[in-house]
């Protein structure tokens, strides 16, 4: 059983929350994924990298890739494929940049550097936004034939992201998709994509809803989906 998270975002609470439910579990869970947006404009960002540095005795090792807020962290720095966080400050302003700035020190900065685009395994890709970038959102309002371009780029049969924030199964039942390149010299042929039954996933969202958390268990071996929630804090309990 893996269980897949998205979205801690700098809320230490709702991260043991969930570690903690993952524990509950009656099935073993064996991986740990956690697909980017780990911090954010949070002063408690630092607490969540050292937690997920130093998994307690008996606790899954983390595997861990970059979200949107980690590239926001990288352009912040000069680090990134950008010179400055344009999308942050357009999105939320320069006072989110500034908060962002000092919830994170060099040294973490660096460690973010470090982690995956994403994960590959078996036929499951795991990833922040898409094989586009980290920015790409993709809801249960995608058009197939995106849905299809991005997974049919690196030959998924399932795709697991975490930038919309929500949790959803979409299927796509099987299809074909027809390509062509228009030159002004010469005519060519058109390129047929047919694909097999695929699906995309929305694993949740941990930390952006104070006492709400959402994530999802995978099993690899039967293809069994759930979709948990954790209430913590003054909404303490369990669902799924």
């Amino acid at each position: 059983m893996w269980a897949i998270l998205s979205g801690i975002e700098g809320n230490i609470a709702a991260y043991e929350a969930v570690l903690a439910d993952i524990k509950r579990q009656r099935v073993k869970v064996e991986q740990l994924y956690i697909l980017g947006d780990i911090v954010a404009a949070n002063p408690d960002s630092e607490k969540v990298i050292k937690r997920i540095q130093n998994p307690l005795p008996g606790e899954l090792e983390p595997q861990v890739c970059i979200g949107w807020w980690e590239e926001q962290c990288f352009a912040l720095h000069g680090l990134g494929s950008t010179a400055e966080p344009t999308e942050l400050i357009a999105r939320f302003g320069k006072e989110t940049a500034k908060l962002l700035w000092d919830s994170l020190s060099r040294e973490t900065v660096q460690w973010l550097r470090n982690c995956h685009f994403g994960f590959f395994e078996l036929d499951c890709l795991l990833i922040h936004g898409s094989t586009i970038s980290v920015s790409d959102e993709l809801t249960p309002q995608t058009p197939p034939w995106q849905m299809l371009d991005r997974l049919q780029r690196v030959q998924a049969n399932h795709l697991f992201c975490g930038r919309s924030g929500q949790v959803f199964e979409y299927q796509l039942q099987g299809g074909s998709v027809n390509s062509s390149v228009m030159t002004l010299d010469q005519p060519h042929p058109v390129q047929t994509i047919t694909a097999p039954k695929r699906r995309v996933v929305g694993v949740g969202n941990v930390g952006r809803e104070l006492g709400k958390a959402t994530y999802t268990l995978y099993s690899p071996y039967s293809d069994s989906l759930e979709f948990k929630t954790v209430y913590y804090g003054s909404k303490k309990g369990f669902g799924n």
